[in-house]
């Protein structure tokens, strides 16, 4: 691993306007990392262990997957999603989110941040189902991701492009002069995409191993203006689907990185200053303690549900086949429904549904949120606590 750093002057651009001190060539230098193809990894025996611990956790969060859990896949990639947004500074709390989403998918508009939150979900299926399907993943497969993950973010620079221009990390704004990191030059891209695409399309190592390195080659090749954070973390969720590693439980590796912000970055540059064994220590032990979490919640759902079912038998016990069960079955995915999701989720009919609520609300399972009889929506009673608690690295 490694790189080489090359000299660069950065010239003044009269177009933009920048303060007096800043109007002035400058030099910089510009991190260009090593390929990765034919890299060969010896990782101390410590480090090792950590890693095989951290893929059996993942293995045994996956081996509890059956149909009837689907709804909470869904919600566990949804989780990872968001974390991966709070990563990058954008807070919107469990409760507000779950709310624009309802009112996103009744076809009525959100809030700016919600929705570029709501994108990155939107960008983070994506990348699990071109995972699922493709042959191979490619450059363009990385534009799709990035394309979907800004289409809600106004302020978005070249959404779905690489960079054709220098971008840097710290420093100020109008130079790479005393930045705190510099990626490659743009004219190096090209062959730096290909190669680890490459690398994502092998086999060899460890597929969390693989995970690991491809996030932070990413990371440091840096190939979007915006957005290399939340799609390098998507990369990883395709590596470890790809591999066979995680084929229906996303594990929220976000959420503990989030919670470890300074250790994460920290990480990515020791990463680039060769010491790889560091690195891959600290996204193991977040990954093995992302999907510890990730198994406490789905028992802690499936408890839940399991009440939510008492308390309905007690209220109404409807017939086994009755729209009320499968709306109880279809709620980890959505904590805030209506009737027109709770029909997709369920393929049930309209007066099936709405029947099915009644019951739901009358056993205090589901908690209208208005007294309008337009466009209502229902809370799940006590789960959006357990994906705050989630989302928060509770457990």
């Amino acid at each position: 691993m490694g790189g080489s750093y090359v000299r660069r002057v950065w010239e003044h651009d009269p177009t933009i306007y920048a303060p007096a001190r800043y109007r002035r060539a400058c030099s910089y230098e510009a991190f260009i990392p090593d390929p990765l193809a034919g890299l060969a990894v010896a990782l101390p025996g410590d480090v090792m262990g950590i890693l095989s611990e951290a893929e059996k956790a993942i293995a045994d969060l996956n081996q509890a997957a059956a149909p009837e859990l689907a709804p909470l896949a869904r919600l566990l990639l949804r989780t990872e999603s968001i974390a991966s947004s709070k990563v990058e500074g954008m807070q919107v709390d469990a409760r507000t989110l779950a709310r624009a989403e309802a009112t996103q998918e009744g076809g009525r508009n959100v809030g700016r941040q919600a929705a570029e939150i709501l994108a990155n979900i939107d960008a983070m299926e994506l990348a699990i189902e071109r995972a699922a399907g493709a042959e191979a993943i490619g450059p363009d497969d990385l534009r799709d991701i990035h394309r979907v993950l800004l289409a809600h973010d106004d302020g978005a620079r070249l959404p779905g492009e690489f960079r054709d221009s220098q971008n840097w990390i710290g420093g100020n704004d109008y130079n790479p002069c005393g930045a705190d990191f510099v990626p490659p030059p743009p004219e190096e891209l090209g062959r730096l995409i290909a190669d680890l695409c490459d690398f994502c399309n092998d086999d060899v190592l460890p597929p969390l191993l693989q995970a690991a390195i491809a996030h932070a080659q990413l990371e440091t090749i840096h190939p979007f203006a915006d957005g290399n954070g939340r799609t390098g973390r998507a990369l990883v969720q395709i590596i470890l689907r790809r591999r066979g590693l995680s084929p229906a439980f996303v594990p929220p590796i976000s959420v503990i990185l989030a919670g470890q912000k300074d250790r994460y970055i920290g990480g990515l540059t020791v990463f680039r200053e060769d010491r790889l064994a560091e690195w891959i220590e600290i996204f193991a032990a977040a990954t093995a303690a992302a999907a510890q979490l990730a198994d406490r919640y789905r028992r802690l759902v499936a408890d839940l549900q399991e009440r939510w079912r008492e308390q309905l038998r007690e209220r109404s016990n409807p017939r086994s086949d009755a729209a009320a069960w499968a709306v109880i079955a279809a709620l980890p995915a959505h904590p805030i429904v209506n009737v027109p999701i709770a029909m997709v989720a369920t393929g049930r009919t309209r007066p099936a549904v709405m029947n099915g609520i009644d019951e739901l609300e009358a056993a205090g399972i589901l908690i209208p949120l208005s007294t309008s009889q337009r466009n209502r929506s229902w809370e799940a009673e006590g789960l959006l606590d357990l994906i705050v608690r989630l989302e928060d690295a509770e457990g």
